[in-house]
């Protein structure tokens, strides 16, 4: 009995032993490569591929975006931008890092990029990127990584690249490449509700999109937004569900489909609600 003991626990040390250095070579071979989950995902994005964030990140990447159109930068450059965002921050706005970085990109005040207080609004972060962006002699021919590098000057110049495919799918749903295609699930507690909500709401579209037409009804319980062509309403349906969670949005309507709150999904609507030239968006009632 002794013996036949010994033997399976010698033979679960031996399994134990090769289970390790499977899962070492794995991680040596693959190296940045790996896809951690992401904590708290509540964001789906498909647009010929998928993405999955949570509800800041999704925030941050659909400012992002729209910086870069507002700038009128063409679509890459707002791939590059959110492969660089990725890379230096997760997506996150991070209040420090490595020495006096900050924010979306990890920018430095020391640097030259502006102060604590500048670089800690994503849309002044943005427009720094793209600006800096904008310098790079021949960055639309480059690859993802060596456009961002030139900006960053990153240590880790390589690092950028894993992000373009995430990046790519998410230029297109941002900029209305692709319909219905961000879907974010909003809990029942919004951050904002009523009348401040929909403020809120309507001054960050107007100053993400430079839409000065952006229209909130009289009655404070949303915003209208004008919709040259499907692309734009598409654009403004999909920074409107992106930007849900912190503004407390509940309902978004355009062409035959809506998103709600509640479903967190899209959904066909009637011939009497259906929305062809505005995006209308309905915001959480006071408590």
């Amino acid at each position: 009995m002794w013996v036949r003991n010994r033997a399976i626990v010698t033979t679960g040390l031996v399994l134990a032993i090769i289970a390790s250095v499977g899962i070492y070579l794995v991680i040596r071979d693959v190296g940045d490569n790996i896809r951690l989950p992401i904590a708290g995902r509540s964001c789906t994005v498909r647009a010929d591929g998928h993405v999955r964030l949570n509800a800041e990140q999704m925030a941050n990447a659909a400012t992002i975006a729209a910086i870069g159109i507002q700038r009128k930068m063409p679509e890459r450059a707002v791939v590059v931008a959110l492969a660089t965002a990725f890379q230096e921050s997760g997506l996150e706005n991070l209040a420090g890092g490595d020495r006096d970085s900050i924010g979306l990109f990890q920018q430095r005040p020391s640097q030259g990029w502006g102060t604590p207080e500048q670089i800690r609004d994503p849309r002044y972060a943005a427009n720094k990127f793209y600006a800096g962006l904008k310098k790079v002699r021949g960055w639309q021919e480059m690859r993802v990584t060596d456009a961002a590098q030139a900006v960053q000057r990153s240590a880790f110049p390589e690092a950028y690249e894993k992000w373009a495919d995430e990046s790519e799918v998410l230029t297109r749903a941002l900029l209305g490449d692709a319909t219905a295609a961000v879907a974010c699930t909003v809990g029942r507690t919004p951050v904002m509700r009523g009348a401040a909500a929909a403020a809120a709401l309507t001054q960050n579209l107007t100053l993400d999109w430079g839409l000065p037409e952006a229209v909130s009804p009289a009655e404070l319980t949303g915003l209208t937004v004008p919709a040259a062509d499907p692309r734009d309403g598409w654009r403004y349906a999909h920074w409107l569900v992106s930007h849900a969670h912190d503004h407390g949005v509940r309902r978004v309507l355009f062409a035959d489909l809506e998103w709600t709150a509640d479903r967190g999904t899209w959904s066909r609507v009637s011939d009497r609600e259906r929305q062809d030239a505005r995006v209308v968006a309905e915001v959480f009632d006071e408590a």
